[in-house]
């Protein structure tokens, strides 16, 4: 399968080799954190085709999922990466609901993150002293990344934005639409988080 993405073959002999590995245990979240950190190497772009192959392969039955939320189903059925539990160890620095899923904690951090419509993050800066920052892979929905300074800008699937340490921002969900986006960790020296003041809702509100 790597040795297929690598090579930008993402045709149905790649579709083949995902459901064998379905039928041999590979569980969607072992699948989905295999793929990203394949596209590190391979590229975003061969990594994206193989998540919408791996969506078929690994798309859950209605009765899989534990949401009452239509809407909410309906996204979370729309990307290949869990919605994960709701984000309550930094509730204080989001307005609205958030959810978190872990897909990497070794070597690179990576978590898909989950906005419901309306909901932000504070602004905040990810400082270091060397390297550091974030990549923001967007996978499923509609949201925002806004630098301090510029316009907001919008946030689809397969969009990605790459943040520098030391740079005061914010991202979150489009005001009627769940979000959800990939948060890489860019290892770096004495990496640390600021987190600042909530993102207003004049500021906010001038978003559709």
């Amino acid at each position: 399968m790597v040795a297929l993405m690598s090579s930008g073959i993402t045709d149905s002999s790649l579709k083949f080799h995902l459901q064998n590995a379905k039928e041999h245990g590979v569980t969607q979240k072992e699948i989905a954190a295999i793929i990203t950190h394949v596209a590190f190497y391979a590229g975003w772009p061969k990594g994206w085709a193989v998540f919408h192959l791996a969506k078929e392969v690994w798309q859950p039955n209605e009765g899989d999922l534990p949401y009452e939320d239509e809407a909410m189903r309906t996204h979370a059925k729309s990307m290949v990466f869990p919605i994960g539990q709701p984000n309550d160890a930094f509730a204080n620095y989001f307005v609205g609901q958030s959810y978190l899923a872990p897909i990497s904690t070794e070597q690179v951090g990576i978590f898909n993150v989950t906005f419901e419509p309306g909901c932000r993050n504070n602004w905040h800066i990810h400082h270091a002293k060397s390297r550091g920052g974030q990549i923001l892979v967007c996978v499923a929905g509609r949201g925002f990344y806004q630098e301090e300074g510029k316009e907001a800008v919008e946030m689809k699937p397969g969009d990605c934005i790459n943040i520098p340490a030391e740079v005061k921002h914010w991202h979150g969900a489009a005001p009627a639409e769940w979000f959800s986006h990939l948060a890489i960790e860019v290892p770096g020296v004495d990496c640390s988080n600021e987190w600042c003041e909530a993102v207003s809702e004049k500021e906010y509100a001038g978003l559709r």
